[in-house]
């Protein structure tokens, strides 16, 4: 496999994603970790925007404390996976951030890498949740041209066809 696309939100996700990547999947020649630095609201409302007005909600929040506060948590995030990643040995690891819709930048960083793979985590929302909020992993799933695995911790609902590799759960969908 030359390139693996893996979308992380938190550092809560790690050891899932870890776990699934180490397992299930043949070391990859190159890895691009990507975070999506969501700037306004919750994944339907920004869902629901389009990319003028994105773009105009980028413009806004440039040099506010919001957007250091959302550039300060990306640089944490890729930090953390990249050292976990390096820690097992990977290498070959490029760390992505963008701005706007999660589900959107990830399909959109995955064309443009020509990744062979995504890998996603999942937030473990409820069905009524997600119905509400929306969920960037089943976006991603739905559209993706490569296939996707939905990593997630034990207990969170996020596919009804789950495997398992060693005490994590992945819902393999594509």
């Amino acid at each position: 496999m030359e390139k693996v696309l893996i979308a992380v939100d938190a550092t809560g996700g790690s050891p899932g994603i870890m776990s699934l990547l180490r397992e299930a999947v043949s070391e990859p020649k190159n890895i691009i970790l990507l975070h999506v630095q969501q700037l306004e609201g919750n994944t339907l409302m920004t869902a629901m925007l389009s990319d003028s007005e994105i773009s105009t909600i980028k413009d806004s929040i440039k040099g506010t404390e919001h957007k250091e506060a959302l550039d300060r948590k990306a640089v944490k995030v890729l930090t953390h996976y990249k050292k976990e990643l390096e820690s097992v040995g990977f290498r070959g690891i490029k760390t992505v951030v963008r701005e706007g819709h999660p589900s959107e930048e990830i399909l959109r960083v995955a064309e443009e890498e020509h990744a062979d793979l995504i890998i996603v985590g999942c937030s473990g929302k409820s069905r009524l949740q997600r119905y509400v909020t929306g969920c960037a992993s089943r976006e991603v799933e739905k559209n993706a041209k490569v296939p996707v695995l939905i990593a997630k911790g034990v207990g969170m609902g996020c596919g009804e066809h789950d495997h398992v590799w060693n005490g994590r759960e992945a819902y393999v969908a594509k």
